[in-house]
């Protein structure tokens, strides 16, 4: 009886050990995450106040343009990314940070036009492009903290010059998608490679913000 006592006694002190282990995993992993979505969130708010701030210099002259040509604007700001981490330097007085922007904003950009279609003038006020920058931009942050929940943070062990890799890998897949009239087999479409640039861009801008 005595010896049934103790393992008992053993297995609920086991027990005890991995509940306190399981609780302690769960409050790192909401205090990792309340810190993602806060980096997250400032990033964004970088993002959204220079968008605003061009809408009251030049409007949402941005409607005439064809995904086909944003997807361009992105690869020219991927590509001088790249050419940056390459060289070690640069001659114009914008590093990658401001390049990581442009990509955000010309990927929420993509992601309006693709729902709403292209025009040939300025058909929306300021505050509808704001209002929509700010949809599309909720339904982006949402697809990264649902993979980020599956892939536990793995972006963070990631160099930024992978990032610019990815983006430019997607600009191709993009582009490959553009060619064929947006017709995919099994692939996802250029909505979700948009969705991809913008957080890989994200990514790549907590960085620069907080360090590795």
């Amino acid at each position: 009886m005595a010896e049934r006592r103790a393992e008992i006694c053993e297995d609920f002190a086991d027990t005890l050990h991995n509940v306190r282990s399981l609780l302690l995993f769960v409050k790192n992993y909401r205090d990792v995450m309340a810190d993602t979505i806060a980096q997250f969130e400032h990033v964004i708010s970088i993002c959204r106040e220079l968008f605003a701030k061009k809408l009251k210099d030049y409007g949402a002259s941005w409607r005439i343009l064809r995904p086909q040509s944003l997807t361009d604007q992105i690869f020219i700001k991927a590509k001088r990314i790249r050419s940056i981490e390459t060289k070690g330097e640069c001659k114009i007085d914008e590093g990658i940070r401001s390049e990581f922007i442009g990509i955000v904003n010309y990927g929420i950009i993509g992601l309006i036009q693709l729902s709403l279609g292209y025009t040939d003038s300025v058909d929306i006020s300021n505050d509808e492009a704001l209002a929509l920058y700010d949809k599309f931009m909720t339904e982006t942050k949402t697809l990264m903290y649902a993979k980020n929940h599956d892939y536990d943070e793995a972006w963070r062990g990631m160099r930024i010059s992978s990032y610019t890799d990815l983006i430019l890998t997607k600009i191709c897949r993009t582009k490959q998608i553009e060619d064929h009239d947006g017709q995919t087999l099994v692939s996802e479409g250029v909505d979700a490679n948009y969705m991809d640039m913008i957080n890989y861009s994200l990514f790549g801008l907590i960085k620069i913000e907080y360090g590795d």
